[in-house]
């Protein structure tokens, strides 16, 4: 049996507010699931759709059913070979194109093929470009009786009001650090012993990742880790003149666009707080965000959370990481004080 809220306890109020829909029979036929990069947003859409789709539903009666994990369905589910369940995510482009939605209008309006409903994952939904976005509007406007949508969306990133107003919006907050510290345990504990990150990784990787369990899991198990380090060295010293804007730059290409501007995201995020007398999220670069801060007005980190949003739907268009990163280190740049010269 499946009961996804006992493995991460904080997908347990979205979960349950599927369980007592489903029990009452009054599920609506489009959710939208706003939730922080990592949170679990895609296992929790995946383990309802094992919900909705299983013929033998455990507790229905109670109002708490949950998947047999048994029948043909479940098996075909875990298997990740369901024919009636489809997941929609960003292509190379990191956008979610018309194509793909026109795919899932197809899947929606025909008959399922071995369960007694569908169900469709679109994984990003804040990442649909504008003719996906009213393609997707047609179907959500249009509800088929068997058919689920499921709209994953990231915290702070926009969709169509006119796609949200016709869903149910659910959201998955983030575990306290201890739980999200307790389930990474757990989880890298499973690994060979030569493989377990050490305890100093693993409570690294749950800061940077802003107390996101399975972000955090992958930052222990990868490359991120080593790769921000040197970026994050390029740029303290691209900021103190010891390094070109070039050369600083191509530190950040290994890590991709989208990891590259987190990065600064996050870092901008903590220069605001700690211009607002508040702490930093990352205590490595708490010297020099509290430096910049002192020297600066507080509006100037809002300028950079701007500039990095700017940046981030330039790369819808396949921008480069190593270009991006250039033009945020030349706007950080800026915020140093300048050297008054002597005469």
């Amino acid at each position: 049996m499946t009961d996804i809220a006992k493995d991460m306890p904080w997908l347990g109020r979205a979960w349950n507010t599927v369980q007592q829909r489903l029990a009452q029979d009054r599920l609506p036929h489009a959710l939208l699931v706003v939730g922080e990069q990592g949170v679990g947003k895609r296992a929790w859409a995946e383990a309802v759709a094992g919900l909705l789709l299983c013929d033998q539903q455990v507790g229905l009666d109670n109002g708490a059913p949950i998947a047999c994990g048994q029948c043909r369905q479940c098996q075909l589910i875990a298997a990740n070979s369901h024919p009636d369940v489809r997941v929609y995510s960003p292509e190379k482009s990191r956008m979610v194109k018309v194509d793909q939605i026109r795919a899932l209008s197809t899947f929606a309006v025909a008959s399922p093929q071995v369960a007694h409903r569908k169900v469709a994952i679109v994984d990003r939904a804040d990442q649909l470009n504008i003719n996906a976005a009213n393609a997707l509007l047609k179907t959500l406007e249009e509800p088929l009786p068997d058919v689920t949508l499921l709209l994953l969306q990231e915290s702070g990133r926009p969709v169509l009001p006119t796609i949200r107003s016709r869903c149910q919006a659910l959201t998955i907050p983030l575990p306290d650090a201890e739980d999200a510290g307790r389930w990474l345990s757990a989880r890298v504990s499973e690994l060979d012993e030569s493989a377990r990150p050490s305890p100093d990784t693993l409570a690294k990787s749950l800061m940077l990742a802003g107390s996101a369990p399975r972000l955090a899991l992958e930052y222990a198990t990868g490359e991120f880790l080593p790769q921000r380090d040197e970026a994050f060295e390029a740029f303290r010293q691209f900021m103190k003149g010891q390094m070109t804007v070039g050369d600083a730059a191509r530190r950040f290409k290994t890590l991709g666009l989208d990891d590259t501007l987190w990065l600064f995201e996050s870092w901008a995020a903590d220069l605001a707080r700690c211009s607002a007398g508040g702490e930093v999220q990352d205590p490595e670069a708490a010297d020099m965000l509290g430096y910049l801060a002192r020297s600066n007005p507080p509006w100037r980190a809002h300028q950079l959370l701007d500039r990095v949003r700017e940046s981030r739907s330039a790369g819808v268009y396949n921008a480069s990481p190593e270009l991006e990163a250039t033009q945020l280190l030349l706007a950080w740049r800026e915020l140093m004080p300048r050297k008054r010269q002597t005469t």
